[in-house]
């Protein structure tokens, strides 16, 4: 394990068992996203970097009662710690960033469900208090939206390129899962 994986922590958001109870939910990417985030999941528990799972909890499928407040059953468990959240980030009132900081995390790998939403957010956020983030867009799903003025849907892809064109340079180095994994092990190659 090397000091770079110990400062790591990968933050997985929302993936969980609301969503397809969501009218807007699709599956044409789900099969793409899945296999990213599990690759990218299993590479940083191999290196010892700490999964973090992020639960929204609102109205709907998404309230506190409904039962559906649970990882995807895909989604292997325990992680390492587990937030509830209230809010599109990952950070206000949920003790995130407390334990990020305990734990001398100052580089944060952002993956799940929404795209724009969720997973944009925290990036955003958790660029402005500090830590080095990567935005990894292949393991991030999203879903069409149509803009209420024009009525033009944007795609899930159109979505994520624009995610991608907002975050990088600014609040997020866009990455692969490869990069990221080869990131996180260069350390101890150089030790080596």
């Amino acid at each position: 394990m090397s000091a770079q994986t110990t400062r790591s922590a990968l933050i997985i958001i929302d993936v969980q068992q609301s969503f397809p109870h969501a009218p807007y939910w699709r599956e044409d990417d789900l099969p793409a996203f899945r296999s990213a985030l599990l690759e990218l999941e299993a590479g940083c528990r191999a290196r010892g970097v700490p999964v973090v799972h992020i639960f929204h909890i609102a109205q709907g499928p998404f309230a506190a009662d409904s039962g559906l407040i649970h990882a995807l059953p895909w989604l292997p468990e325990p992680a390492d710690a587990v937030f509830h959240k209230h809010t599109h980030n990952a950070f206000t009132d949920t003790g995130l960033d407390l334990w990020l900081r305990r734990r001398g995390i100052d580089h944060l790998i952002i993956s799940g469900i929404r795209t724009e939403q969720c997973c944009e957010t925290t990036a955003r956020v958790g660029s402005d208090i500090g830590y080095r983030v990567d935005f990894v867009t292949a393991a991030t799903l999203t879903f069409p939206m149509t803009h209420a003025g024009s009525g033009r849907t944007f795609s899930a892809e159109d979505i994520k390129t624009r995610t991608e064109l907002v975050l990088a340079g600014r609040f997020a180095r866009i990455a692969g899962v490869e990069e990221v994994l080869a990131d996180l092990d260069a350390p101890r190659r150089q030790a080596a």
